[in-house]
C-alpha cells in the first residue's frame, strides 16, 4: 500500500545514516519509517536503484533543499517492482539531466553509461514509454564530443544485463549526482531535487500506472 501523506511529527531530514529517528533521518530512513519497516536506509518498499539515487541526493544538497524534499518521501513507499526497465528509466533520467552540466570526464562516463543503457534494453528486447524517446538524443546533442568518445570506447564491448543492474546502473547514478555537484555553472540543489522528483515520476509511470511488467531474462552471453 502506498502512503500519500507526511505525518505531523516526523524525523528531521539530515545527511548520512542515523541509528534511530531521534537522531534524525535520511530520505530513505524516513521512507522505512513511513512504511512501517525496520529502520534502514535500504528498505524493501522502494526500488534499490531509486533508493540509491535518493540517498545520494539527500547527502549532496543543503539543509534547506533537504527539508523541501520531505514531501517526496511518501511517494517512494511501495514504489518497487522487478521490471528491469526501471533500472534503465532511472539511469536515463539521471544521466541525461547531468550530462550537459557535468565536467568533461563525467560527461564521457555518462555518455558511456547511456550507450550501455541502450544495449541493456536491446538485450531484454524491450523499450520504455514514448516519453523517454527524446531524452538520450537531446542530451547527446548538448555534448557531442562526449558521445563521439563514448561510441569509440564502447565499440565491441558488452555488459551482461545482470551486471548492468548490479554494477553499471548504480555507477551511472553516482556519476550523475557527482557530475551535477561538480558543475560550476548551475544550482546543483535545484537540479538534484528535480532529478529525484523526475525519477520518482518515471517509476510511478512504470509501476503505479500499471505499465510495469515482468520481462523475460536476456539470454546469457
Amino acid at each position: 500500500m502506498r502512503s500519500s501523506s507526511v505525518p505531523e511529527l516526523v524525523p528531521v531530514l539530515s545527511p548520512g545514516k542515523h541509528r534511530n529517528p531521534r537522531k534524525g533521518a535520511c530520505f530513505m530512513e524516513f521512507a522505512s519509517y513511513l512504511a512501517g519497516e525496520r529502520w534502514s536506509d535500504q528498505p524493501a518498499c522502494t526500488h534499490p536503484l531509486l533508493a540509491g539515487l535518493a540517498r545520494l541526493v539527500n547527502d549532496n544538497v543543503s539543509d534547506v533543499t533537504r527539508r523541501s524534499m520531505v514531501e517526496l518521501v511518501p511517494r517512494v513507499v511501495g514504489l518497487n517492482s522487478p521490471d528491469p526497465r526501471i533500472h534503465a528509466a532511472i539511469c536515463i533520467r539521471a544521466a541525461t539531466i547531468a550530462l550537459p552540466l557535468s565536467p568533461r570526464a563525467h560527461q564521457r562516463a555518462l555518455a558511456v553509461g547511456l550507450l550501455a543503457v541502450e544495449r541493456y534494453l536491446e538485450d531484454y528486447e524491450t523499450s520504455l514509454p514514448e516519453e523517454f524517446e527524446p531524452l538520450i538524443g537531446d542530451a547527446f546533442a548538448q555534448a557531442p564530443a562526449a558521445e563521439q568518445w563514448a561510441r569509440g570506447f564502447r565499440r565491441g564491448l558488452t555488459t551482461h544485463p545482470k551486471h548492468f543492474a548490479r554494477r553499471a546502473a548504480p555507477r551511472i547514478v553516482l556519476n550523475s549526482v557527482d557530475g551535477v555537484v561538480r558543475s560550476v555553472c548551475t544550482d546543483s540543489d535545484t537540479v538534484l531535487h528535480q532529478m529525484l522528483a523526475d525519477a520518482i515520476d518515471d517509476c510511478e509511470l512504470l509501476i503505479s500506472a500499471g505499465t510495469s511488467r515482468e520481462v523475460s531474462p536476456a539470454p546469457a552471453s
